[in-house]
């Protein structure tokens, strides 16, 4: 597949495109829906491989904390590696989010907990793993809501939307959307 540029699957179901960030690290996607505006092509994409999050885990009584900044060289997440491989899963350190790879089972979110459920205000996940390393205990977890990457179309390229852009257009691309919701 040429990275470069958008590609069909073997099935020709949906077209993939990969996303670079800001880094150049890149985030194979599907193509979900592609907008219009301010003369560039907007898409919004949901990840190939399954996102995942990385949480430190406390005493029973405390939350698990969500570590949002991690470099891709972290001794942790080689720790992850091997404890994915046994599972035969790979952890992918890509543009965005970290993502795992091969045969998983997909969190039913009819089956979450009463308690869960009930916590709206928080995102849920579900425990994929859970590790540990050096003297701390760490999980991998799944959103159970949908992951979207909104990348701007600029020739062959998908770039990540990020910072004041993705503020700038953020708005006005769920407002298109509802609107062709409401349309069908």
């Amino acid at each position: 597949m040429n990275a470069e540029s958008p590609a069909m699957p073997a099935s020709g179901d949906v077209p993939t495109l990969v996303v670079r960030d800001s880094n150049g690290r890149q985030l194979l996607c599907f193509l979900e829906e592609l907008i219009p505006l301010d003369g560039h092509d907007y898409a919004l994409l949901t990840p190939v491989d399954t996102p995942v999050c990385l949480f430190r885990l406390g005493e029973d009584d405390d939350e698990p904390e969500l570590i949002e900044t991690l470099e891709a060289t972290e001794p942790v997440l080689s720790v992850a590696d091997v404890v994915l491989q046994e599972h035969d899963l790979t952890l992918v350190r890509s543009a965005i989010t970290l993502t795992v790879s091969g045969e998983l089972d997909e969190p039913d979110p009819d089956e979450l907990d009463e308690e869960d459920a009930a916590d709206e205000e928080s995102e849920t996940y579900e425990l994929l793993v859970s590790f540990m390393a050096g003297e701390q205990e760490y999980g991998l977890y799944i959103p159970l809501d949908p992951f979207f990457v909104v990348a701007r179309l600029n020739g062959s390229e998908a770039i990540l939307v990020e910072g004041e852009e993705f503020d700038r257009v953020q708005g006005r691309i769920e407002a298109e959307l509802e609107e062709r919701e409401l349309g069908d």
